[in-house]
């Protein structure tokens, strides 16, 4: 079977995990098909999945408007938080309906292309490639990022995020037949770094505390307890709704002379950031992927949806900076003509 390039070798597209900066997967793909690339197997882990379910339902560039469209707390309200999520504070209810109503919802096996989402089995800690089922099932386990959206039943699994096992899923490309496999790596540059301020894009304070009352009040709460305990639970509650603020608005500050210590969503993600990529250098160093493409990322927030469209340039222009290491990747591959690099908005073929 011949590559969708007109090569004679199958090309593979790892779309690694770090949630908000998955965006600059769409920026990737876009650039990447305007220089004659593309894939013949697309495999996801977490955003890498969901960014994978737009591009294979052909619906990328309707997602890349529609995520632009929207805030960071416009966003969470897809997320549908909620205080009896079991495993998590949030279901995603919403966001999946909304993939299932506008894109469709196809088995895997109907698809286009090969494709694979990587979730983690919660209890036996192993990979788990879904391969078979309807899409968006198998992208909302693989984007179950644990304590934020609840884990998802398949089989007699538990499945949470597949950023915890296989970060950049090099892997599993070479195990679908892939010869030549581009890794999309979000958090090269992530630990070490502060995130800038980003109070430009962050939405108003006072709209975000409506935002998040808002959520507070469509799911259904059991009654609150009297006296004391009610007290207690509502102070909980309001540490709670601060972080998700936090967390959703990226919100902080410029006259704060003092740093406010992280919280709980903070702590969380900051937490994850490490460990991904301390995963991510251990896997790509044993199973390096042909090409790799390292979008700079380290100022955006895993929840900082709002940085969309700047994410997605990113997506590009780390394509661009590639393209030395992506004309070496394809030299033998007469029928693809990578051109040299050339000013800012000049194409190739």
């Amino acid at each position: 079977m011949e590559s969708h390039t007109g090569s004679s070798k199958k090309i593979a597209l790892a779309l690694g995990s770090g949630s908000a900066r998955g965006m600059a997967h769409i920026g990737v793909i876009q650039r990447l098909e305007e220089l004659g690339i593309r894939p013949d197997i697309v495999v996801g882990t977490s955003i890498g999945s969901v960014i994978a379910g737009c591009y294979l339902t052909r619906h990328l560039n309707d997602f890349s408007e529609w995520i632009q469209s929207l805030s960071s707390t416009q966003v969470f309200h897809y997320m549908s938080v909620s205080l009896t999520a079991a495993g998590g504070v949030a279901h995603a209810t919403r966001l999946i309906e909304y993939f299932m109503a506008e894109y469709g919802n196809p088995d895997i096996e109907d698809l286009p292309l090969p494709f694979a989402a990587v979730a983690t089995d919660l209890y036996r800690g192993r990979e788990v490639w879904i391969q078979r089922g309807p899409i968006w099932d198998a992208v909302r386990a693989s984007m179950a990022i644990p304590g934020i959206l609840t884990p998802v039943r398949y089989r007699d699994s538990w499945l949470v995020d597949g950023g915890l096992v296989n970060p950049v899923p090099v892997s599993v490309c070479r195990a679908l037949g892939a010869d030549i496999t581009i890794g999309v790596d979000l958090n090269s540059d992530l630990v070490g770094r502060r995130k800038v301020d980003r109070d430009s894009r962050a939405p108003e304070n006072s709209r975000a505390e409506e935002q998040v009352e808002e959520e507070e009040s469509e799911d259904e709460l059991p009654p609150l307890p009297d006296g004391d305990e009610e007290s207690q639970f509502a102070a909980a509650f309001s540490r709670f709704a601060n972080s998700v603020k936090e967390a959703a608005n990226n919100w902080r500050s410029p006259t704060e002379k003092k740093p406010e210590p992280p919280g709980t969503l903070g702590v969380m993600m900051s937490s994850i950031n490490i460990m991904q990529d301390r995963i991510t250098r251990s896997r790509l160093a044993g199973e390096p992927a042909d090409i790799m493409l390292w979008p700079r990322l380290g100022h955006i927030g895993l929840l900082d949806f709002g940085g969309a469209a700047e994410a997605i340039a990113e997506g590009r222009e780390a394509v661009d900076r590639m393209l030395p290491a992506i004309r070496h990747a394809f030299a033998r591959e007469r029928e693809l003509g990578i051109a040299s690099p050339e000013p800012a908005g000049d194409e190739d073929l």
